[in-house]
């Protein structure tokens, strides 16, 4: 990780990824640069930890998508990250994203490249698993009324690190994610979860699921003085 001050540096100061280096400018840490920024770009949401959910997803795909197999699979949901990612970017900050853009991705800057959606992607499915998480390590249980015929209901008692369907998350997610906004507008605050999961978003997520599910089942080592080491010890289900 590097964290450069804007101030100091002689040479633009931007926030990314490259060859395993991610890099946070230190002005995201400032809440009113940072506020100033969303703006800006008209973002909903932008926070600290955001941007390293999503620069650490960069970083997995190059080592659990580019080159794999799953890579055949990447291409199909979120395209061709062949494309020229530069002439994409330009493109975004042009044009914006394409009308109904809700419908296949979960942000608008998701829809700059194939890259892009996947961070974006990774670092949602981050989101789901931490807050979600908290929830169960919390002891909450929600049963909020949905109407006259049926209630919404979740019961956040697991580990979903372990989950091994994206749908199990999302139906535990969608009645926290409607006690957290509502709690926001019950004291004036805009919703915290302002993000919708339409079915080919949430295909995506299943996607990352399974990459992490599958990553997290392998022996993973380093390079050593003395031979590789092991930085993960499989655990049973």
């Amino acid at each position: 990780f590097r964290f450069p001050d804007e101030e100091l540096s002689p040479a633009p100061v931007l926030t990314g990824h490259e060859s395993g280096v991610i890099t946070i400018a230190l002005k995201e840490a400032d809440d009113a640069a940072r506020e100033y920024r969303r703006a800006r770009f008209n973002e909903p949401y932008r926070t600290l930890l955001g941007h390293f959910r999503h620069e650490i997803g960069h970083y997995y795909w190059s080592i659990l998508v580019s080159g794999k197999p799953a890579q055949s699979e990447f291409r199909r949901l979120f395209g061709d990250e062949t494309a020229d990612y530069g002439v994409a970017l330009q493109r975004h900050y042009a044009d914006g994203a394409p009308a109904e853009w809700q419908q296949g991705y979960i942000s608008a800057y998701a829809t700059s490249h194939p890259w892009e959606d996947f961070a974006e992607t990774f670092a949602h499915y981050l989101h789901l698993v931490d807050t979600t998480e908290m929830a169960a390590a919390f002891g909450i249980r929600l049963k909020p009324k949905l109407d006259r015929a049926g209630e919404l209901s979740a019961e956040l008692d697991y580990n979903p690190y372990r989950d091994a369907r994206i749908d199990d998350l999302v139906e535990n997610w969608v009645p926290l994610a409607s006690l957290i906004n509502n709690l926001n507008r019950a004291v004036g605050q805009q919703d915290a979860y302002p993000f919708v999961l339409t079915p080919a978003v949430i295909e995506k997520l299943g996607f990352v699921l399974r990459l992490v599910r599958e990553a997290g089942a392998s022996q993973w080592t380093v390079a050593g003085p003395a031979g590789p080491i092991p930085i993960n010890v499989p655990q049973a289900e």
